[in-house]
């Protein structure tokens, strides 16, 4: 009994030591250098400039701060300049790697999900060298942003080490043999850097998305408002042409002449509609390939 009860403190204090315990994994060493012409093409394939300029105040560009609602509290942003105090100007390309691809700081600390590492982990080694080089570039600018304000427990950060064991997996983008070059363009803008399902598909009550309703809308987005299906059934963009997708991803007006607003028309200005023809292209032949599911928002009855 006495082997028995050392065993169990030795194995609590472990499970102790890894919860509490920062455990920073080694970076991978880079000795690419990036191209920041293209690293700035990368930038607006994965829709930095929105969420990490708070706009509302004139913040400066990249600087962070932006406070982003959810139902588990509010996040702010952060900055991702090169400043060395308040950004990411320590960074090493590889810390920056790991961060974007493991949600995991220079220090060893787990980050919340709200930055869509869940969806950068799938991006391509090249794609992350080249939106480094291009913020080593930015205006450094001294940010120091706010705590987030979250509700208990979602605020205790060593718990986000279990979550990413229970939700996170980790991987970078495979194509399928089986699609076409342009499908797997699309795949990949939509899962990867796009991160389209972080805000299009619904959430469980900790905040793992659910996978089985990818992109099918939410009753209760980032900022507190529902999200669209953008599934091809009728509760989505099943009446919808790749045409009519494209040039609402490039202009911000819809099929019915009506225009995207919120969230998305800052997304569309901000971000897609930088985006050539071609991938703008592909992400519709994409989306208009996913299941079509039925609105996540009137299942759970808030449509």
């Amino acid at each position: 009994m006495r082997l028995i009860a050392i065993a169990a403190v030795v194995l609590i204090s472990a499970g102790l030591a890894w919860l509490f315990w920062p455990w920073p994994p080694s970076p991978p060493e880079i000795a690419q250098r990036g191209d920041p012409e293209r690293g700035e093409y990368v930038l607006r394939m994965s829709g930095c400039v929105s969420c990490h300029t708070d706009q509302k105040n004139d913040g400066a560009l990249l600087a962070g701060g932006r406070a982003i609602p959810s139902p588990f509290g509010t996040f702010y942003a952060s900055n991702i300049t090169p400043d060395p105090e308040t950004g990411i100007g320590g960074w090493s390309t590889g810390e920056f790697v790991l961060a974007a691809t493991r949600g995991t700081s220079p220090g060893g600390h787990p980050y919340f999900p709200a930055f869509p590492y869940t969806s950068y982990t799938q991006m391509t080694m090249r794609d992350l060298i080249d939106l480094k080089a291009y913020l080593d570039t930015v205006e450094p600018v001294t940010n120091r942003v706010p705590t987030h304000e979250l509700d208990f427990p979602f605020g205790f950060r060593p718990l986000l080490k279990g979550w990413k064991l229970l939700f996170f997996e980790p991987g970078t983008f495979e194509p399928d043999p089986s699609r076409s070059e342009v499908w797997n363009r699309g795949a990949y803008l939509v899962n990867g850097p796009g991160h389209c399902g972080e805000c299009h598909t619904p959430r469980n009550a900790l905040g793992a998305r659910q996978e089985d309703r990818f992109l099918a809308g939410t009753p209760s987005g980032p900022d507190g408002k529902p999200v669209p299906n953008i599934t091809p059934h009728e509760d989505g963009i099943g009446g919808w042409s790749k045409t009519d997708i494209s040039f609402a991803l490039l202009t911000g007006i819809l099929p019915d002449g009506d225009v995207l607003g919120g969230l998305m028309a800052e997304e569309i200005e901000d971000s897609t509609s930088h985006l050539e023809r071609a991938d703008l292209d592909a992400i519709a032949e994409y989306l208009l390939s996913v299941p079509p599911l039925p609105d996540a928002a009137k299942e759970d009855g808030s449509g």
